[in-house]
C-alpha cells in the first residue's frame, strides 16, 4: 500500500510530515514528497490531514480495493472520502472528523 502526492494540488502545508508516523514524507520545493514509497505503512493518516485531497491512497487487492484510489475532502469536522476503482466508478463516504480512526 502507498500513497501518491499530486504536486500540483499540494499547498505545502506540512500537516501530513506532522502526521506520518514512519516520517517519510518530506516537503521539498515547498511540495509534499514521499522519497521511499514503498516504507509507507498504509495508516492513511496523511490522507485524513491533507486540508486539499492532494494525497490519494491506494487500495491493494489484499484490503479488497483491488486497484482504487482514496483521497479525503472536507471543511471542519466533516470529511469526504472519495474512492475512486479503476473502471472509474465513485463513492463518498461522509464522516466526522472525530469518527475517521473507526474506518
Amino acid at each position: 500500500m502507498s500513497i501518491r502526492i499530486n504536486q500540483n494540488k499540494c499547498i505545502g502545508c506540512k500537516r501530513c510530515c506532522d502526521s506520518c508516523p514512519g516520517t517519510l514524507i518530506d516537503i521539498q520545493n515547498n511540495k509534499a514528497c514521499m522519497l521511499y514509497p514503498k516504507d509507507c505503512w498504509g495508516c492513511a493518516s496523511c490522507v485524513k490531514e491533507c486540508p486539499v485531497g492532494a494525497i490519494d491512497f491506494f487500495l491493494g487487492a489484499d484490503i479488497g480495493g483491488n486497484g482504487s484510489t482514496m483521497h479525503v475532502e472536507g471543511k471542519g469536522d466533516i470529511l469526504n472520502w472519495q474512492i475512486t476503482k479503476p473502471d472509474g466508478e465513485t463513492k463518498i463516504i461522509t464522516i466526522n472528523r472525530k469518527d475517521s480512526n473507526k474506518y
